[in-house]
């Protein structure tokens, strides 16, 4: 999960505050989509791979000077994104809007989100 990142200093997880609704995770105030509760974790494994290597893809057609290569990848994280539902259409079928990369303080969030204090991390 996307949520337990590791610190450098620590090498301990890091939580990030989840918003009660369960769409998004704060990082230094802003708001992030999770990913899709619907996805089985075999999928959601297989999807977090195929980020992963296009990540790397792009680091490597960059070092190398391939801006072709590096477009293709980069349209390959959005893919994989797009499939684990952190990006495109929302996953929630209520009609809510989504908040993906805003500010929490400047969303329906932002009362809840005050109990963390500034950064939220």
């Amino acid at each position: 999960m996307r949520s337990a990142r590791r610190s450098i200093a620590t090498n301990r997880p890091r939580h990030y505050p989840q918003t009660p609704d369960g769409r998004y995770f704060v990082v230094s105030g802003r708001l992030w989509r999770k990913t899709r509760p619907d996805l089985s974790e075999d999928k959601r494994q297989s999807l977090v791979a195929e980020l992963m290597a296009a990540r790397r893809g792009i680091a490597t057609a960059r070092r190398s000077g391939d801006l072709a290569q590096e477009r293709a990848y980069r349209h390959a994280v959005h893919e994989a994104k797009v499939a684990l539902g952190e990006r495109g259409p929302v996953w929630w079928g209520d009609g809510a809007p989504d908040f993906n990369r805003y500010m929490a303080v400047n969303t329906p969030y932002a009362e809840w989100f005050s109990q963390f204090g500034e950064s939220g991390d």
